[in-house]
């Protein structure tokens, strides 16, 4: 059998330099494996403080530790194994680095038969708790017009639906996209109060929308071929009901192999970049506060920009 490195006492860049050499020839799908202290031991220890057990030191690290470190150097984290009673044997899978994301354009990117139709983000703690309370602030139950841009199947607007109750059934919903049917899916599911259109996010313009109590777009502001700024402008100035509310979502993450995955990718960039999505959210905060709105940041792996009218 094949000897099972032990990490359990070791520091982290010990690891960390182990692990890369280790998974440079792995494919997608294998595994490596190694002891670590189980972190049930260390409830109130910080990431590396030593710890006494059955007279041999260990090293402590919390689940999340662990979890952060698998993301980071591109794996799964599977399921641990007992391996005595201090240690276990954890073990990590290499991620396929293929997902929605390069799917070909020759076939409907985002269709219902998509990679990207699989996903389901309000399955996602880090989403649906950032992206709940960002709705609780800006009071969805009492917003009476919704117009949600990039709409796609209607998936934000589950969370709406719970935390407005009664009242959901008053809100009338207008939804934007250009996927066909995706469309169809989100008016099967939301018949009651929602009308759609098939159409360019660019050219509201040419459709008479009238105004809004909220403004929502999660998800669809930085896509190729919106031209975000001038968007932000006319929908402030044409369609925002006085006293009305924005709420907008920016990815700041990948979806690879079944996972969301921490920090997107510029193209032309193999790491995560910022500085277009802090540039992009810098100056639609700047721009919301001179026509006095009361803005704020949230999120994660989603950035969550919400805006309400102080004026």
């Amino acid at each position: 059998m094949k000897e099972i490195p032990d990490y359990s006492a070791l520091a982290l860049p010990q690891i960390l330099s182990s692990l890369t050499k280790r998974s440079s020839a792995l494919r997608p799908g294998e595994e490596i494996g190694f002891l670590i202290l189980d972190p049930d031991h260390c409830p109130g220890y910080y990431a590396g403080e030593k710890i006494l057990l059955d007279s041999r030191e260990f090293v402590c690290r919390s689940w999340r530790s662990w979890n952060d470190l698998a993301t980071q150097l591109g794996f799964r984290m599977l399921t641990p194994r007992p391996w005595d009673r201090q240690r276990l044997l954890l073990r990590f899978s290499k991620l396929n680095q293929t997902g929605f994301h390069q799917e070909c354009y020759n076939k409907e990117k985002y269709g219902l038969q998509s990679q990207f139709s699989r996903i389901t983000k309000e399955e996602e703690p880090s989403f649906l708790h950032s992206y709940t309370q960002a709705l609780r602030r800006v009071n969805i139950a009492g917003r009476a017009r919704i117009l949600d841009l990039g709409i796609h199947r209607g998936d934000e607007l589950e969370p709406i639906r719970r935390l407005a109750g009664d009242a959901f059934e008053r809100i009338q919903i207008i939804g934007v996209d250009r996927c066909a049917e995706a469309l169809e899916a989100a008016r099967r599911r939301f018949s009651e109060n929602l009308k759609t259109y098939r159409y360019d996010i660019n050219a509201l313009n040419e459709l008479d929308l009238g105004r809004f109590d909220l403004i929502l777009s999660i998800g669809t502001l930085q896509s190729p071929g919106i031209e975000m700024k001038p968007l932000i402008m006319y929908l402030v100035q044409n369609h925002l009901s006085p006293g009305g509310a924005l709420l907008l979502g920016w990815p700041n993450s990948r979806w690879i192999d079944g996972e969301l995955i921490y920090g997107a990718k510029a193209p032309h960039y193999p790491f995560s970049e910022l500085s277009l999505v802090i540039k992009d959210l810098h100056w639609i905060k700047k721009y919301l506060q001179q026509h006095r709105f009361r803005v704020v940041i949230t999120g994660r792996e989603y950035l969550f920009l919400e805006a309400t009218s102080i004026g």
